[in-house]
C-alpha cells in the first residue's frame, strides 16, 4: 500500500514537472534527429559496399567515397547523436532546475530550423566537393561559424535557466551538460577556424588529434553522460549508484582527457615527451569509464526484472557493455607495442563505432524512446518491433566491433611483414563484406525505431480522434 502511494505521489510530481517542458519544441527536434536517423547510417552503408564494390552507384562524383564518408561522419555525429541530444537537453533541463528554458519558445524553435538546415547545407556541400580537408571538419566554414553560434547561444540559454534555477542543487547531469556545451565552445573554434589557418606542419597534426578527440571525449562523452545518468534512473525508477563515483569521474574525465589526442601519432616526428603523455592519459581514462560502468550496473541492483520490457534501459545497458569493451580497445591501442599492429587500420575503425554509435548513439536512442513516450502520452506503438530493433542494431553491431577488429589485426600483422599492399586488401575483402551486412542489420533496425515511434504518435491521433467522436457513457 505505501510503494502504491509512493508511485502516485512519484507521478503527480512527473506531472508538474512536464508543465514545465515545451512538448511541442522538444518533439521537433527529435523529429529532425530521426532523419538524420534514417539518413546517416544509410550513408554509411553505402559507403561500406564500396570497399568491395568501388563502382557501385557508377562513376558520378557526388556519390565516391571521399564524398559520402565525411557526409556519414558529420550526420552521425552532428545530425544524429547533437540534435536528439539537443532536444532531449529541452527536456531535461526545466525538469532539473524547476524552471522554463529561457526563451525557450522563441530561442528554441529558431535554432532548431538554423541548425538543422545548416546541417542539410552542409552535406550537400560535402556532396559537390567542397572540403575543408579536417576529419570531422570537413564542412564548408561558413557551417562550421553558423554552428559555433548556435553552440553558443545554446550554451548561453541553459546556461541563463540554469542560474534562475529554483533547485539548490546541481544533479550530475547539469555538470555534465554544462562542460559539453563550454568545452565545444571553445574547441569548434579552436578545431575549425584556429589550427587549420595558423599552425604549419606536424604541429597542425598533432593540435588536429587534439580536436578530433575533444569532439568525442569533451562533446560527446558528456553528453551521453547527461543522457545515462538523467535516464537510466528515471527509466527504472531507482536513485544514482553513487553521486561522489559520479563526481570523481567528471573530474577524472576533465583532467585526463585533454592529452588523449595525440595516442594515434606514436612513432611520428611528435614530441615523445607528447606521446608519452598521451600514452598515460590513454591509461589514466580507465578512471571515469569505470566509475561510469559501477554506476550504471550499480543503479540496475533490483531492477533487472524490469530489463525485458524497458527498451529505454535496455538501449542503456547495452550501450554501457559497448562502453566498456570500445574504451579498453581505445586505451590498449594507445601503448606503442599494440599500436604497431593496429595503426592505421581497421582496428581503429572498430573502436570508433563501438564507441561513437555502440555507446553514444544508443545513449541517446533509449533516452529519445523515454522522452517521446512521455511528450506523447503513448506507449509504444509495437513492443515486437521495438525488440526487433533492439535486438538487430545489438547483432549489427557485435558483428561490425568483432569483424573489424580481426580484419584490422590481419591487415597490421601482414604489413608487419612487408607482404604486398594488395595483398592485404585482398585478404581483408570478406571483413568488408562481413561490415556491410553488419551496418544492414544496424540500419534497418534503427529504421523500425523510427517507425515504431512515428507510428506512436499516429496510435495517440487516432485516439484522440475518436475521443472526439465516440461519446463517453
Amino acid at each position: 500500500m505505501a510503494d502504491a502511494v509512493e508511485v502516485k505521489q512519484e507521478e503527480r510530481e512527473l506531472a508538474l514537472e512536464d508543465e514545465l517542458v515545451n512538448k511541442s519544441l522538444v518533439k521537433k527536434w527529435l523529429l529532425w534527429g530521426f532523419i538524420w536517423v534514417l539518413f546517416a547510417p544509410t550513408v554509411g552503408v553505402i559507403v561500406s559496399t564500396k570497399f568491395n564494390y568501388p563502382e557501385f552507384l557508377g562513376n558520378s562524383p557526388y556519390f565516391t567515397f571521399g564524398r559520402l564518408r565525411p557526409i556519414h561522419v558529420n550526420g552521425v555525429i552532428l545530425g544524429v547523436f547533437s540534435t536528439l541530444f539537443i532536444g532531449m537537453c529541452y527536456y531535461v533541463v526545466p525538469r532539473l532546475t524547476g524552471t522554463r528554458v529561457y526563451l525557450g519558445d522563441k530561442l528554441g524553435n529558431l535554432l532548431l530550423w538554423v541548425w538543422n538546415l545548416t546541417l542539410a547545407g552542409g552535406f550537400i556541400s560535402l556532396a559537390f566537393g567542397a572540403n575543408q580537408g579536417i576529419e570531422a571538419g570537413e564542412a564548408p566554414l561558413i557551417t562550421d561559424i553558423i554552428l559555433e553560434i548556435c553552440f553558443l547561444i545554446l550554451t548561453l540559454q541553459f546556461f541563463v535557466t540554469i542560474a534562475k534555477r529554483r533547485e539548490e542543487k546541481l544533479y550530475v547531469s547539469l555538470w555534465y551538460l554544462i562542460a559539453a556545451f563550454v568545452w565545444t565552445d571553445i574547441n569548434w573554434a579552436f578545431g575549425n577556424f584556429i589550427i587549420p589557418y595558423s599552425v604549419p606542419g606536424i604541429n597542425n597534426a598533432a593540435l588536429h588529434g587534439l580536436f578530433i578527440h575533444y569532439v568525442v571525449g569533451l562533446w560527446i562523452t558528456p553528453a551521453g553522460y547527461v543522457m545515462i545518468y538523467y535516464f537510466l534512473p528515471a527509466s527504472v525508477r531507482n536513485p544514482i549508484y553513487s553521486h561522489k563515483l559520479s563526481l570523481i569521474g567528471f573530474w577524472s574525465l576533465a583532467f585526463f582527457y585533454p592529452f588523449v589526442g595525440i595516442h594515434h601519432y606514436l612513432y611520428s616526428p611528435i614530441a615523445d615527451w607528447a606521446e608519452t603523455l598521451a600514452i598515460v592519459s590513454s591509461m589514466m581514462l580507465i578512471i571515469p569509464v569505470w566509475t561510469v560502468i559501477q554506476n550504471f550496473f550499480g543503479t540496475m541492483i533490483g531492477r533487472w526484472s524490469q530489463f525485458h520490457e524497458n527498451y529505454t534501459a535496455k538501449f542503456l545497458i547495452l550501450g554501457s557493455i559497448m562502453y566498456l569493451f570500445g574504451c579498453f580497445q581505445g586505451s590498449t591501442e594507445a601503448l606503442r607495442s599494440l599500436q604497431q599492429p593496429t595503426h592505421f587500420t581497421d582496428f581503429v575503425i572498430s573502436h570508433s563505432h563501438l564507441t561513437v554509435f555502440g555507446t553514444f548513439v544508443l545513449w541517446v536512442l533509449g533516452p529519445a524512446i523515454f522522452v517521446w513516450q512521455r511528450i506523447t502520452g503513448q506507449e509504444l506503438w509495437s513492443s515486437r518491433m521495438a525488440n526487433w530493433s533492439f535486438w538487430l542494431i545489438t547483432a549489427g553491431i557485435s558483428s561490425m566491433g568483432i569483424g573489424l577488429t580481426f580484419g584490422g589485426l590481419q591487415q597490421g600483422y601482414m604489413w608487419m611483414k612487408q607482404v604486398e599492399w594488395v595483398e592485404s586488401v585482398i585478404a581483408t575483402k570478406p571483413f568488408w563484406l562481413f561490415r556491410t551486412f553488419s551496418g544492414i542489420s544496424m540500419d534497418i533496425g534503427m529504421s523500425l525505431l523510427v517507425i515504431n515511434l512515428l507510428l506512436t504518435t499516429r496510435a495517440r491521433s487516432r485516439t484522440e480522434m475518436l475521443g472526439r467522436t465516440v461519446p463517453s457513457m
